[in-house]
This record gives structure tokens, C-alpha cells and sequence, in this order.
């Protein structure tokens, strides 16, 4: 039997997942999401990984997988050295455990080929996703909106064909698109709004996210509101009102409820159009690559609200919900499931294979 610990470090949220495999079969899974914006306090992540690991309730560990893009993070003067201090610090908390780190060519690496090539593992989670949805889907596009951006991940033949592999490269392909379900400033989703029959510009400033926009449309429950406020205040829908009727320099009683709610209508339109702009450019070069149908695989926070309309917006069909192939709790964490999973089929010497459970 084969204990594994698989680590998506984010920039804003860390999530783990534990599995179980024996004879090349999965027996036991269990995965956990902690809110914790690295670039605030750093030298707390060796505690949030120590949290992660208690609440999963892990005993003996063969293995343990990693992936991570929280090198962006403005904390880190580059990436080359947020990658060596996040992989110092797993080392620390876990210096008897073999580690692997995934790289953006589909491979795990041992640490310490890791660290003599740092950017080749950098931003590499939504490798993970694409490998693991690949066993699934063998002709489709994954969408899968996080809480701060979107990555769009092509797949032909069971094999990842990304043509970007860094952050920068993937943004300028369309695969990857930083808007997100909570953390994106409305600001960066829209330049003016429709208000009063008229059109105001906005307001460049840190008020109103985009986790405001969808707390008031219904999109998503103040629970699911993981992380903090633009203002620092609740996560009431009134709260969050107040705060989006200050992008356009206005408050409550400046503007009635109807008119914050077609804001933020306006705006959540708008924020789908961002996400169709990227995945109509690689699902219709991902559909030259293949005679066979290509789906569109929906995963992260936004799949349905926000990925799901963007694909029927491209006028896509067979769009599959990720949580009807994988159960739902693991689709929120699909990058440290599916490295957990490629971690222990190394460990084993075999593809593991599971099923929805």
C-alpha cells in the first residue's frame, strides 16, 4: 500500500490531497483548501503545510507530489527564487519524505533536479489538471476557472499539447487568462459600465472584486467567498453591493440595489467574454489536431458560471462537467489530486487507476 501527499501551492490558497493506492488501484482519497496569500507572510507556510497535514489526517507517507504557481507572487524578486525558498521550506517540514515537483514537459522530477532547474517547474499546475482529465477525455479542452485565473489546457489523443509552457507564453496563446471567480479586480475585467442610461467610466482603484460581482448575483455563497474583501469587511450580499457601487465613485444611496445588480450583471458578462476570447483561439486549433469530436472538460470554482457559459457562448455543445468523471470535492483541487495521482503511479511502477467516488 502506498501513501501519497500531493501540494498545489497557490499564490492565494494552498490545496493538498491525500491518496491510498495499492496494486495500482486507488483505495482512499481526501483533499483540503487553506486560504493563505503567501506574499502577506511568508515564513508561515511551513504552518499551513503542517495544517493541511493534520486535517487530512495523514499518518505514514511514501511520497509526496508538488506543483505550485505561488513563485509569481511579488514577494519573490523572481520566480527562480520563489521556486528554491517554496521547495526549501517543503523540504524542511518534510525531510524524510521523497518529493517529486512537476514540470510544464508532464514529468516528475526528484528535488533535487528541481532545484538546479527552478523555471522548468514553475506555474506547472495546470499540467496536473491536463494529465488527469487526459485519462479520461482523450480529445477535449479543459477550462478550469480558479479563484484568480483561468487556465485553458488542450488535449488530443490522451496527451497534453499546450502550446505554451510558461505563464507568459500561455497568456499570449489564449491558454491562459487571469480572471478568476474571486480575487479579480472589477477594474481589470471592465474599462466603463452602463449605468443611468448612460456609460461611467471605472474606477481604477482596489474597491469591489470580481467574488463581489458573483456573491451578488447568486453565483457563489458567502462561504465560497474564500478569500478577503477588497475593504476588509464582510461577505454580505449588502456588503458586497456597497462595494461595487464604489467602482463607479457612487454608494447605496447614490444608486438603488436594481442598479448595482445591472452592474453587476454588465460586468460578469463582460468577465465570460474575457474567458471566450481565449478558449475560442485554442479550442478551434485544438479541433486541427483531431478528426474526432472535442469536448470541453469544466472544472475550478467559475465551471459553471463562468466556464460553462463561456463554452456555450463559443457554441459548444458537449461541454462534461469534471465533477461527473472525478467526485466533486477533488474537482475543486483537480492540480493536487492529479499530482498525487502521478506520484504514486511512479511509486508503484503502474498507472493508477480510479474511479468516481
Amino acid at each position: 500500500m502506498v501513501n501519497v501527499l500531493g501540494f498545489d501551492v497557490g499564490g492565494a490558497n494552498t490545496k493538498a490531497a491525500f491518496i491510498t493506492t495499492q496494486n495500482g488501484k486507488l483505495q482512499y482519497f481526501r483533499v483540503a483548501t487553506e486560504y493563505f496569500p503567501i506574499w502577506k507572510e511568508p515564513e508561515k507556510f511551513a504552518s499551513v503545510l503542517l495544517a493541511l497535514k493534520e486535517r487530512l489526517n495523514i499518518g505514514r507517507l511514501d511520497g509526496l507530489g508538488v506543483t505550485m504557481t505561488a513563485e509569481l507572487s511579488d514577494v519573490y524578486a523572481t520566480k527562480r527564487e520563489g521556486v528554491l525558498k517554496i521547495l526549501t521550506v517543503i523540504k524542511d517540514v518534510f525531510p524524510d519524505v521523497p518529493v517529486y515537483v512537476l514540470n510544464t514537459n508532464v514529468k516528475l522530477v526528484p528535488l533535487s533536479t528541481a532545484e538546479h532547474e527552478p523555471l522548468a517547474v514553475a506555474a506547472a499546475n495546470w499540467v496536473a489538471t491536463g494529465w488527469l482529465v487526459a485519462k479520461r477525455v482523450k480529445d477535449c479542452v479543459v477550462v478550469d476557472v480558479g479563484s484568480t485565473s483561468t487556465s485553458i489546457i488542450p488535449i488530443v489523443d490522451g496527451q497534453v499539447v499546450a502550446k505554451g509552457k510558461t505563464d507568459l507564453e500561455k497568456l499570449v496563446c489564449g491558454e491562459l487568462v487571469y480572471t478568476g471567480s474571486l480575487r479579480t479586480n472589477i477594474a481589470a475585467i471592465v474599462h466603463s459600465i452602463p449605468i443611468k442610461n448612460s456609460v461611467a467610466g471605472v474606477s481604477s482603484e482596489f474597491f469591489a472584486l470580481s467574488g463581489d460581482v458573483h456573491l451578488a448575483l447568486g453565483n457563489i455563497t458567502e462561504k465560497e467567498y474564500t478569500c478577503e474583501t477588497a475593504d476588509g469587511r464582510g461577505k454580505t450580499s449588502t456588503e458586497a453591493l456597497t462595494r461595487l457601487a464604489r467602482v463607479v465613485c457612487a454608494d447605496t444611496e447614490l444608486l438603488t440595489k436594481q442598479e448595482i445588480i445591472n452592474m453587476a450583471k454588465y460586468v460578469y458578462d463582460q468577465q465570460i467574454l474575457q474567458i471566450v476570447e481565449g478558449l475560442s483561439k485554442v479550442y478551434f486549433d485544438t479541433k486541427k489536431l483531431t478528426p474526432h469530436k472535442v469536448s470541453v472538460v469544466i472544472t475550478g470554482l467559475g465551471k459553471d458560471f463562468l466556464a460553462r457559459k463561456a463554452a456555450e457562448k463559443v457554441g459548444i455543445i458537449d461541454i462534461i462537467d469534471l465533477a461527473t468523471l472525478i467526485q466533486s470535492s477533488v474537482a475543486l483541487a483537480t492540480p493536487a489530486f492529479g499530482v498525487a495521482l502521478m506520484t504514486a503511479s511512479k511509486l508503484e511502477g503502474e498507472p493508477i487507476t480510479w474511479m468516481q467516488q
